[in-house]
């Protein structure tokens, strides 16, 4: 092709769309060019579905939690004092008792021919001492006279003192006598609950034997003796110091029932340095009968009550480089990680000393999807159990039964 045939078309070209942009231009002047296409939507901001709760302020109690077991307020080991043949055992295993109940009766016989010995041995030794001291008499009278000499005065005065003195050993051996027929009845010493009868009638029980009749315990009320860690013995002492008395609560291994309440009685005088621990002891009201001796418990003593304390839930709570924090939901959906500083965790809430204020809403679950400034969906805790949503603090504000809080 020719030179000039090629510049003739590449103007023919430029031409023909020079022609077809002004008529665009003149159609969209007019209004009847075709819309411009819409450009596309960008992506979505998702909101995260997260659990929230509000800041709440209560008073609080604070425990403090040791294992501990019970033991009876007392316990006696029931023995006879004397020797004999167990005839009647007169009490069930198992069976309440008050104190002067008869338990058990021992052959009185033999002591009943002691005191008759006694009696008549008494009855004698009086009459020879009356016909003694008429004796003294006449002969003060005759030695006045000079008709016996006064060494028979003197053996005759000697004769009523050895029969007085034999009278006093008749009325001891009387009593010794009395005293052994009522040993022969055993009496329960104590109220309580008899235990395992240790031995049948018919058996011939002696003062020496170790065992004894039956074990009776007095258990109401009864006695928990717990420890704490050693670190405790200062607030525990300080709070009993303000307040004369400190409640505890005894409740089962598990934590899920309270069987009894009482006080604080003893701190022990001494740290075990082995565990350093410290023990103390309880007296716990047992009218019941649900605490039994050698039992197993969880002893909380109630330490303080921290007035209009700002709670949270426990698991809220967040822990990063620079210390605690909290997710907190804004007003516009939109959380931020807010410092706070703890004062003190029981059970499933924690006091927070700074940081928060009361309505704050703080998450509860689904932190590990957030990022401060994050968007979130949130649902109140009231709206997932059907409670309100403060429950939950509401709730561990009394402490869970196996927690341990320390001030």
């Amino acid at each position: 092709m020719k030179k000039s045939t090629k510049w003739a078309l590449s103007i023919l070209v430029v031409a023909a769309l020079a022609a077809a942009a002004t008529f665009a231009i003149r159609l969209r002047t007019s209004g009847h060019a075709p819309p411009l296409a819409a450009k596309p939507p960008g992506p979505q901001v998702r909101a995260v579905p997260v659990i929230v709760a509000s800041v709440v302020q209560r008073d609080v109690p604070i425990f403090l939690e040791g294992l501990g077991n019970v033991t009876a307020s007392m316990t006696v080991t029931v023995k006879t004092q004397l020797d004999g043949r167990l005839d009647q055992v007169l009490f069930k295993e198992g069976q309440a008792v008050r104190r002067g109940d008869l338990l058990a009766q021992i052959d009185p016989r033999p002591y009943e021919v002691q005191l008759e010995q006694g009696q008549g041995a008494l009855a004698r030794d009086e009459a020879l001492l009356k016909n003694a001291q008429l004796t003294v008499e006449r002969d003060r009278t005759l030695v006045e006279k000079k008709l016996i000499a006064q060494q028979q005065l003197d053996t005759d005065v000697a004769t009523v003192g050895q029969l007085e003195g034999s009278v006093k050993t008749d009325r001891a051996t009387i009593d010794s006598a009395r005293l052994n027929l009522d040993y022969a009845r055993i009496t329960s010493p104590i109220d309580g609950i008899t235990g395992i009868r240790q031995v049948d009638p018919g058996n011939v029980v002696h003062a020496a034997d170790s065992n004894g009749i039956v074990v009776i315990t007095k258990l109401d009320p009864v006695a928990i003796v717990f420890t704490l860690p050693q670190d405790d013995l200062t607030p525990v002492r300080e709070a009993l110091l303000r307040s004369g008395t400190l409640p505890v609560d005894a409740y089962n291994r598990d934590g899920s029932a309270l069987l009894g309440s009482g006080k604080l009685i003893l701190i022990d005088n001494q740290i075990n340095q082995t565990t350093s621990t410290i023990r103390l002891k309880a007296e716990v009201p047992n009218p019941n009968h649900l605490l039994w001796p050698n039992q197993f418990v969880n002893a909380r003593l109630h330490l303080t009550t921290r007035k209009d304390a700002l709670v949270i839930p426990s698991i809220a709570l967040q822990r990063g480089p620079a210390g605690s924090f909290v997710y907190v939901v804004g007003a516009d959906s939109t959380v931020s990680n807010r410092a706070v500083q703890v004062s003190t965790t029981q059970g499933d809430v924690t006091i927070v000393a700074s940081g928060l204020e009361p309505g704050d809403r703080v998450v509860t679950e689904g932190q590990n999807q957030l990022r401060p400034g994050a968007l979130v969906s949130a649902r109140e805790v009231g709206q997932q159990s059907g409670t309100r949503p403060e429950s939950l603090a509401r709730d561990g504000a009394q402490g869970d039964p196996g927690s341990v809080a320390r001030p």
